[in-house]
């Protein structure tokens, strides 16, 4: 349209046509095709198209299926073909000027994954209407995180642990004003990271250990004195694969 920025003066009746016609145009919503994916309303619209609102089929042999063995296949084999435990995270994306992901640091005494970076969550309960309803108490329970402030968009595929869970990632927003109490039992410090550095493939790892006897690759994403890696890193690589990859 052929016209400049305004704004229409107080007696918009008597405001010219074209120049309503002008006005009309600037006061639309943006295009959402032309938001950046690192805003809040574009991460808000791009999750939701790319995402599954409902609860998401767990077949951790199907094709594609993320897992700790994404980089190793050959180690399938070496765990137990037993059911998996159904768990869940929140993937809390704090709504900052910069998106933030909100993580956890473990402590150091738990006797699995001690001292490791994780998302909030953990096993689905009994009690639990479905994989959200535990993302978002198991969030509450470990960092004090209100619900209220959480605005679930949709789940990534669902990922398989070489330690026998099948785990529902949610993807949320959080808007800000929440305060955290961490569960010292389980959670030594909650800390954020900026999203479009998660994003970035470039930041992204492979790296191996010794896992079993066998060397095992894996997904690592280095932020300045936080080694994120393992199932973190790789359901991270899961958001890019599901959100930014071309």
């Amino acid at each position: 349209m052929d016209c400049e920025p305004i704004l229409p003066p107080a007696g918009l009746r008597s405001t010219s046509a074209a120049a309503m016609r002008c006005y009309d145009h600037f006061m639309q919503e943006p295009d959402p095709a032309h938001l950046s994916p690192f805003s809040e309303t574009g991460f808000r619209e791009l999750a939701r198209a790319a995402l599954s609102a409902a609860e998401p089929v767990a077949d951790p042999d199907g094709r594609g299926t993320p897992s700790d063995f994404d980089l190793s296949p050959e180690l399938v084999g070496t765990v137990a073909n037993a059911p998996l435990m159904p768990a869940a995270v929140l993937i809390p994306v704090v709504a900052r000027d910069e998106l933030m992901v909100l993580l956890t640091q473990r402590t150091a005494s738990l006797p699995r994954h001690a001292g490791q970076i994780a998302f909030p969550g953990g096993r689905v309960e009994p009690s639990d209407r479905d994989p959200a309803a535990a993302a978002l108490r198991e969030a509450q329970e470990e960092i004090g995180l209100d619900p209220s402030f959480v605005e679930p968009l949709g789940y990534l595929d669902v990922y398989r642990t070489q330690t026998g869970f099948r785990i529902y990632p949610l993807v949320s927003i959080v808007r800000e004003g929440f305060t955290l109490q961490l569960d010292e039992r389980e959670v030594s410090d909650a800390f954020e990271v900026p999203l479009a550095f998660l994003m970035d493939e470039k930041n992204h790892r492979t790296e191996t250990r010794t896992w079993l006897g066998v060397e095992r690759r894996f997904y690592a994403m280095p932020f300045e004195q936080r080694y994120i890696w393992g199932v973190t890193a790789g359901i991270m690589k899961n958001m890019h694969r599901r959100l930014f990859a071309e």
